[in-house]
């Protein structure tokens, strides 16, 4: 069967998370295809986005948070990083299997001099590091597969993006395996940009299928890539709303006393909240009232919690809202 490549330039990750469901749903070829994406966190499907993410960092160094249409644990995009996807038409379930999109990858590496490997989990590795995250998703009698290559990413970026105190929060959300992860570069005889290093992949794995065509998103599938970008994949229900509902705990001091409290969080919003400790009835009262069927997001409790700042005193507001997210 023919396999249409694809080299995807945009760097948009909602538009080419976007474009990897386009081509699954709307696309009968198999598909190879190699994309970057600017610094984001993609969480997996079934992931509580906020559990995943250190939220402050992320949101001071302007780091994207994006949801993936496969299953699995959070990654990190930057354009160090390479992402890889691969779309092929099966008959039976049984044919879903990592191990077949993993292999060529690894062949090409190997090319490269590098010793990549599989441990059966979800990732390669380069001496006991990981390099590659990797998950599917299943439509109809179509498997999309995708996985990361860290080239040459900030990993310090990575690790305080990812830092996240799991104490606070409890649910049923498919949790990161946190792994040491490391970047190809620092393996290579021979120095590649990430550009060299794109085209090289892209050529490799192409070598493999007899019959491959390279193919050029048409402006008809742009606009459609776009209208899927901004009605699904840009919006903060697909992000955050679509995570499983969970409770989110903890505490903060203030003039020596513990105030402790506690949220029910439903489709990423505040449906119950309970307190303990030195707070007056009226103003449990005022933060229960303000704060119910608010989105569990810093700015949207930022703004209703100004508004009822001199009703809180001597709460501080700041405090509270460093750690109510």
């Amino acid at each position: 069967m023919r396999v249409i490549c694809i080299q995807q330039r945009g760097r948009d990750p909602y538009f080419n998370l976007a474009v990897e469901e386009y081509l699954l749903k709307n696309f009968t070829e198999d598909i190879f295809m190699l994309w970057q994406s600017e610094s984001s966190i993609v969480v997996g499907k079934h992931q509580n986005a906020l559990a995943e993410i250190n939220h402050r960092y992320v949101q001071e160094n302007q780091i994207k948070v994006a949801r993936r249409l496969s299953g699995g644990g959070t990654v990190f995009h930057d354009p160090g990083n390479l992402n890889f996807t691969f779309i092929r038409n099966v008959e039976r379930l049984d044919q879903v299997n990592f191990k077949v999109f993993t292999e060529p990858v690894v062949a090409v590496l190997k090319q490269l001099g590098l010793d990549a490997y599989s441990t059966g989990r979800n990732d390669l590795l380069l001496d006991g590091k990981k390099i590659s995250g990797n998950a599917e998703h299943v439509f109809k009698k179509r498997v999309l597969h995708h996985g990361t290559l860290l080239f040459n990413s900030e990993l310090s970026r990575l690790k305080k993006a990812l830092k996240v105190d799991l104490s606070r929060f409890e649910d049923k959300a498919v949790q990161s395996n946190r792994s040491e992860v490391t970047n190809i570069a620092n393996y290579l005889k021979e120095p590649l940009s990430i550009e060299e290093f794109s085209a090289f992949m892209f050529d490799g794995i192409r070598a493999e299928y007899p019959e491959q065509e390279v193919y050029q998103l048409s402006d008809d599938d742009m606009q459609a890539i776009q209208k899927l970008r901004d009605e699904k994949y840009l919006t903060w229900d697909w992000i955050y709303g679509y995570s499983p509902k969970y409770k989110y705990s903890n505490q903060v001091e203030m003039d020596g006393s513990r105030l402790s409290f506690s949220l029910q969080v439903v489709k990423g919003i505040i449906n119950s909240i309970d307190f303990l400790g030195k707070i007056s009835n009226e103003q449990a009262v005022l933060l229960t009232n303000s704060l119910l069927g608010t989105r569990h997001d810093y700015e949207e409790l930022e703004g209703k919690l100004k508004k009822i700042e001199a009703g809180l005193a001597p709460i501080s507001v700041d405090r509270l809202l460093k750690v109510l997210v």
